[in-house]
C-alpha cells in the first residue's frame, strides 16, 4: 500500500512524498528540509470571462519566467544535492507531488462570480501541482517500472480525492505532456494536475452529452460505457483488453494517433478505482505506451489526459473516467499542426484512418522488446 507524507517547501508550498513502504516514508520525514529561503509566493493570477463563448480564460503572465529545458545538473525535479538545491529537498525519492511554483491557477481558493458579464475579472482560484514520477532525470511514464508506475497511479488517485474536496474546485485534471514537440519545458519524467475553479470547455461539452444520454437511456447507462461496449463488440479499433481496462482507437478520432483507455466498471474518477483495478491499469497503460513508442524508431510525442467527472452532482453518475492519449505525429517525420479549420472553428480533419492506426498499434513491436 502506498504511503504519502506531507511537508512544506521554504515558500509555504506543499510537497507530498509517495512511497511504497511505511519505513521509507518515515525516512522521508526525517530527511532534509528545503534550505533555499525562497521569497513569499505571489498572489494568484486572474481569469477573464469571454461572453462570446461563456468560457473563463486564465491570464498567467508570471509563467513567462518559468524554467525552460535546464541542464541536467540544474533540473528542479531531480533530488537535491550539495551543489544544487531543487524543488525536492530529499537526496532520493520514489514519487513526489508539489504545488507548482508557476501556477496557472492558485494558490488562492474561492468561488468565481455566478453571473459574469463582459469585463468580469476574478482571481485564478484553484491549484496546480507537479507530479515527479521518479528521481531519474530522463524518461516518461512509459519508462517506469511497474512498481513505480503503480505508485504514480496511487498518487493520482490520492491527489484527485484531496483536490476535489477543496473550496471552489469543479474539475480535477491529471495529465502528462511528453516530448519537445508538445511543448515540454522539463525533460525529467513528470506530469501535472490542475484543479480548476470552473468546468473546462471540452469537459463541459462531454459532461452535457453524458448527462443527456444517461437521463434518456434505459437503465441509466453511461455514454462512455456504451461506446466501450460498441468498440469491444466491433473489435476493429481495439488495441488492448485487460481484466478491468481496455484501450481502443475511437471511431471518430480527431488526432493522427489517438487512443482511449477505459475502465470496464463505472467510476467517476481515479480515486474510485479499487486496488485490483489500479493494478490492471498499470499493466495495460505501460503496454499501451510501449506500443505507441513501437510505431517508430524515435519516441512519440503525446498528451495523456485523464478525463474525470466534474464535481457537479448532475454529472458525477453519468461521466465515466477515461484516458485520452493523443499525438500530432502523422508519420515518422511529420507532425499535424492545428490550422484554420481546427484552430479557428474547432472542426477537426484527421489525416489517418482509425482502423488502420489500431491495426498498426496491435502489430507494433514495443520499443522495449526491440532493445532486447
Amino acid at each position: 500500500m502506498t504511503v504519502h507524507t506531507s511537508t512544506r517547501l521554504s515558500d509555504g508550498r506543499e510537497l507530498i512524498y509517495f512511497d511504497a513502504s511505511e519505513a521509507t516514508a518515515r525516512r522521508r520525514l526525517a530527511g532534509p528540509s528545503d534550505r533555499r529561503g525562497l521569497p513569499d509566493r505571489p498572489a494568484s493570477g486572474t481569469v477573464r470571462y469571454d461572453p462570446l463563448t461563456g468560457e473563463w480564460i486564465a491570464v498567467a503572465a508570471h509563467r513567462q519566467t518559468r524554467t525552460h529545458l535546464p541542464a541536467a545538473d540544474q533540473c528542479p525535479l531531480c533530488p537535491s544535492s550539495p551543489s544544487h538545491l531543487s524543488e525536492i529537498p530529499a537526496t532520493d525519492y520514489e514519487v513526489a507531488v508539489f504545488e507548482n511554483r508557476f501556477p496557472s491557477f492558485g494558490p488562492e481558493l474561492g468561488l468565481l462570480p455566478a453571473d459574469p458579464v463582459w469585463g468580469t475579472t476574478a482571481p485564478a482560484y484553484g491549484r496546480c501541482e507537479v507530479v515527479a514520477f521518479d528521481s531519474a532525470h530522463e524518461g516518461s511514464f512509459g519508462s517506469l517500472s511497474p512498481e513505480r508506475a503503480r505508485t504514480v497511479v496511487d498518487a493520482w488517485a490520492q491527489r484527485t480525492g484531496a483536490l476535489s474536496a477543496m473550496e471552489g474546485i469543479r474539475q480535477v485534471f491529471c495529465f502528462e505532456n511528453r516530448g519537445a514537440d508538445i511543448g515540454v519545458t522539463l525533460l525529467h519524467p513528470h506530469g501535472q494536475i490542475y484543479a480548476y475553479p470552473f468546468i473546462p470547455p471540452r469537459s463541459a461539452v462531454m459532461a452535457e452529452q453524458a448527462a443527456a444520454y444517461f437521463e434518456a437511456s434505459e437503465g441509466r447507462r453511461t455514454l462512455v460505457g456504451a461506446v466501450l461496449d460498441a468498440e469491444r463488440s466491433s473489435g476493429e479499433r481495439m488495441v488492448l483488453e485487460g481484466r478491468h481496462f481496455s484501450a481502443y482507437v475511437p471511431f471518430a478520432a480527431r488526432w493522427p494517433l489517438e487512443v482511449h483507455l477505459v475502465p470496464h466498471r463505472q467510476v467517476a474518477d481515479l480515486a474510485e478505482l479499487r486496488d485490483e483495478e489500479r493494478d490492471d491499469l498499470t499493466g495495460v497503460y505501460l503496454e499501451l505506451l510501449a506500443r505507441v513508442d513501437g510505431l517508430y524508431s524515435t519516441p512519440t510525442p503525446y498528451i495523456a489526459a485523464w478525463h474525470q467527472a466534474p464535481l457537479d452532482a448532475r454529472f458525477r453518475p453519468a461521466s465515466r473516467l477515461h484516458l485520452q492519449l493523443t499525438s500530432p505525429r502523422r508519420a515518422a517525420d511529420k507532425l499535424k499542426f492545428l490550422a484554420g479549420s481546427e484552430a479557428a472553428m474547432g472542426a477537426f480533419i484527421n489525416d489517418t484512418v482509425p482502423e488502420q492506426v489500431a491495426a498498426q498499434l496491435r502489430a507494433a513491436v514495443p520499443a522495449t522488446a526491440r532493445k532486447g
